[in-house]
């Protein structure tokens, strides 16, 4: 384990020398939050990489293709590419040319304050709940590697606390070099981190398969099941008979029409209208440079998560061949960490172990960040204090990293508590799915802007918002439907959230009026 430890500090080491030697001369919230603009396009492309693979996609991934052997949840990625071209054909030149720190502030222009007012607000709580949710994925591999060097088998209330300690320790770890460096230190620290899990990954799946007697052929062996290997899902019925079977396609997570759809809206949404992934784009020298990192970060998504599903399928037939290996009650998501901890050989342990506190630190940074930039943007100067100096607006925005981060730590508390009492949860869903009920109110109005002149007012957006939400809450019976009326609702699956969303607060903002506003 020593080499495991000398891996891991040597990665924190560079992690702070990063990040302290990134605040230097920071003289602005716009050097804090934008990196004066600066930063080169490839580092833009690490970065959006590094936030994207957190430590859900690090765990989640792999444990879906364990749990279904095949590609189908790659499809995704289609949408993620069509997504992104849009995002950087339609959204990006606007923020430029309006020179906006926070996104919402090109709806106050469009629009008016209610309508950023209301959008920013609705960004900190799903951004808070979301990325507090996925911060309790990096707490997985600790507890498990806590365990295995301790030989203690604890508790659920003690696994619990475990949790706790390692959300700490990551968060307080990370808020250190995010407050002090700011974008440049998000950016620049991502782009180790990417390189990191990138290496990490092809050395998991390098022992993974050397440990599978027989090789290739013995892998063929185990996957023998009817869907083993499928890379496309039609859904519901092959081909198109899904047109007769009405909306039962819209409860399926991973087929061709989520891809198209589905997936393409959830891109829109997250790296179209929230800060978190914006900003970095915002961070390039002009539009075009931002919409070159973002569309070249799409094409390499696919890559990369075949990588992580195929690692999934290693797993299961790597169990199949050594069922004694892997306690029969261990979750899905605690495959691959178990894994990580009782099989590969020190020094790679370690590796991986880095890996996934990269990819949690990776998007814990870039939340943090956006988070008290929007904070203090939107709300500090925007309501407090409109006359606040650069300086007094630095301190602001560095205390509101830590406020932040003490409200993640909360949240993936109580995440952990929920999972480890429910572990039947798969909670790559829930991580995905805290979007789809707020995202598609978010894209409706920035589309709004976007695509009409004279479409939506400032105080119906806020009404189309409402509505978005709302449609949402009653198809996925987060507000209860009246008795009997369950049997007239489909089922709607975490992809198709954003789009529904996104179409009703479309609509219903379309139907209100506003005069012509300049636009440049």
């Amino acid at each position: 384990m020593l080499t495991d430890l000398f891996v891991i500090v040597i990665y924190f080491l560079a992690i702070f020398c990063i990040g302290i030697y990134a605040g230097r001369k920071q003289n602005s919230l716009t050097d804090y939050a934008l990196g004066n603009r600066s930063l080169p396009w490839w580092a833009i492309l690490a970065s959006i990489l590094a936030a994207e693979i957190s430590a859900a996609t690090f765990l989640g991934a792999p444990g879906e293709g364990y749990h279904t052997r095949n590609f189908t949840y790659a499809q995704l990625c289609i949408g993620t590419i069509l997504g992104r071209i849009i995002v950087g054909r339609l959204f990006l030149k606007p923020y430029y040319d309006y020179k906006v720190v926070s996104i919402y502030e090109y709806l106050e222009k469009r629009f008016g304050l209610l309508t950023r007012r209301t959008a920013s607000m609705v960004f900190l709580i799903s951004r808070v709940l979301a990325s507090g949710t996925r911060l309790y994925f990096a707490g997985i591999l600790l507890v498990i590697a806590y365990q295995f060097l301790t030989g203690v088998t604890a508790d659920a209330d003690q696994i619990v606390l475990l949790y706790i300690a390692a959300l700490v320790a990551i968060s307080v770890a990370t808020t250190i070099y995010t407050a002090i460096g700011g974008l440049k230190a998000v950016v620049w620290t991502d782009v180790l981190q990417a390189v990191v899990l990138g290496v990490s990954m092809l050395s998991a799946l390098w022992v993974l398969f050397s440990h599978i007697p027989g090789g290739w052929s013995s892998i063929s062996a185990a996957m023998n099941g009817g869907d083993d290997w499928k890379f496309f899902s039609w859904g519901t019925g092959e081909g198109l008979d899904f047109l007769q079977q009405g909306a039962r396609v819209l409860g399926q997570e991973y087929t061709v029409w989520a891809a198209f759809l589905g997936a393409t809206f959830i891109t829109m949404a997250t790296h179209g209208t929230d800060q978190d992934m914006v900003q970095r784009m915002l961070a390039a020298k002009n539009s075009k440079a931002g919409t070159r990192a973002v569309i070249v970060s799409g094409l390499l998504d696919f890559p990369i998560v075949i990588i992580f599903l195929f690692t999934g399928i290693l797993l299961y037939v790597f169990y199949q061949y050594n069922p004694a290996n892997l306690p029969a009650d261990t979750p899905q998501l605690h495959v691959f960490p178990y894994f990580i901890i009782h099989e590969l050989p020190n020094g790679i342990r370690g590796l991986l172990i880095a890996g996934l506190l990269a990819t949690a630190m990776g998007s814990l940074s870039t939340a943090l960040n956006s988070l008290a930039t929007t904070a203090t943007k939107d709300w500090y100067q925007g309501i407090f204090k409109p006359e606040a100096t650069e300086r007094q607006l630095l301190r602001c925005v560095r205390w509101g990293t830590a406020v932040f981060s003490l409200l993640l730590i909360l949240v993936g508390s109580i995440t952990a508590w929920y999972v480890v009492h429910h572990p039947e949860v798969r909670i790559i869903q829930i991580a995905l799915g805290i979007f789809g009920y707020t995202y598609g109110s978010l894209l409706g109005i920035f589309l709004l802007g976007m695509l009409t002149r004279t479409r939506g007012s400032d105080s119906g957006n806020i009404i189309a918002m409402a509505a978005g939400f709302f449609v949402i809450a009653l198809l996925t019976e987060l507000i209860p439907l009246p008795s009997g009326w369950q049997q007239y609702v489909p089922e709607i699956a975490f992809p198709w959230r954003v789009t529904i969303g996104t179409l009703v607060t479309f609509t219903v903002g379309f139907c209100f009026r506003k005069r012509r506003l300049p636009m440049r």
